[in-house]
C-alpha cells in the first residue's frame, strides 16, 4: 500500500474558461513539480484532450485518469471518471447526443482547443460545450456507472453549479461514493455548513483552470493508482483510504 497525492479536477484548453497555459506538457510538469501522483482531466462535457495528456505523462510517475465535468439539466456539475479510453469514448458519444445543437461563441465564452501531447494546435472544437446536457443527475449516475465509471458531484459548496446551493439536497437514490469540496472550505467546515455530507468521503480539488491552481490535498492510500482502487478507498475496503490534507 502507498499514499498517492491527487487532484481529480483538471481542465485543459478544451475548456473555454481555461487559460492558454493549460496544455498537456505544462499540466504534467506542474503536477510533477507539486509531487502529485494522480490527476483527472475533466473538461466541460468534453474529453478530446485526455489522450494527449496521457501521452505527455508517459515515462513519468503520474497517473492520468480520463473523464469530463458534465453539467446536468439541473445545472449541477458532476465529475465523471473512467478507467480506460474505450468507455470514455462511449460516454462521450452519449454526452454529445445530449447536448443542444449550438455553436460555441468564442468571443463570449472563449476558444475550445484540441491539442496534441506537445500542446500543438490540432483543431478548434466548434460545438458549445459549456452548457447543460439533457441528462438529469439520476441519469448521469445511472449511465456513467453502467459503463464502470465513477461520478463525483463537483465543488458541491460553490454557488455556481454546486449541488447544495443549486438544489439544496442529496437524493437518496443517488449512489454517491464521494463528494468534492472547493478549495475554500475545510472538511470540518463543509460538514458544519452542509450536515447531510456527514459520513460521505470527501475529496478536495483545484478545479484547475490555470497552472497555479493545482492543490494535491487529497491523499489516497492504494495498492496502485487506478480508478478501481479509488472506488475501494471511498468504500473503505481492504485498507484503502482517502483523506484531505490541510493546505
Amino acid at each position: 500500500m502507498k499514499e498517492f497525492r491527487a487532484d481529480l479536477h483538471v481542465h485543459t484548453v478544451l475548456s473555454p474558461c481555461a487559460e492558454v497555459e493549460m496544455i498537456p506538457p505544462l499540466i504534467v510538469r506542474e503536477a510533477l513539480e507539486r509531487q502529485i501522483d494522480i490527476i483527472a482531466i475533466t473538461d466541460h462535457n468534453a474529453s478530446a484532450n485526455v489522450l494527449a495528456v496521457q501521452k505527455a505523462a508517459l515515462g513519468h510517475p503520474l497517473k492520468v485518469l480520463g473523464g469530463m465535468e458534465v453539467q446536468s439539466r439541473e445545472e449541477v456539475h458532476l465529475l465523471c471518471l473512467f478507467e480506460n479510453l474505450e468507455t470514455l469514448v462511449t460516454w462521450q458519444s452519449a454526452v454529445d447526443e445530449s447536448l443542444p445543437d449550438m455553436q460555441n461563441n468564442a468571443d463570449l465564452f472563449g476558444e475550445q482547443f484540441v491539442v496534441d501531447e506537445n500542446g500543438e494546435f490540432i483543431r478548434t472544437e466548434p460545438r458549445m460545450r459549456i452548457t447543460s446536457t439533457c441528462f438529469s443527475i439520476d441519469e448521469i449516475f445511472e449511465q456513467a456507472n453502467a459503463l464502470g465509471g465513477l461520478v463525483i458531484p463537483a465543488h458541491v459548496d460553490r454557488s455556481s453549479n454546486g449541488l447544495f446551493p443549486t438544489l439544496g439536497l442529496l437524493a437518496d437514490q443517488w449512489p454517491i461514493l464521494a463528494l468534492e469540496i472547493s478549495r475554500h472550505l475545510t472538511p470540518e467546515k463543509a460538514v458544519n455548513i452542509f450536515p447531510t455530507m456527514r459520513g460521505i468521503p470527501l475529496i478536495q480539488s483545484g478545479d484547475v483552470h490555470q497552472l497555479d491552481q493545482f492543490l494535491g490535498t487529497t491523499i489516497f492510500t492504494l495498492a496502485e493508482p487506478t480508478l478501481a482502487e479509488i472506488k475501494m478507498a471511498f468504500k473503505g475496503e481492504k485498507l484503502r483510504t482517502v483523506h484531505i490534507e490541510p493546505s
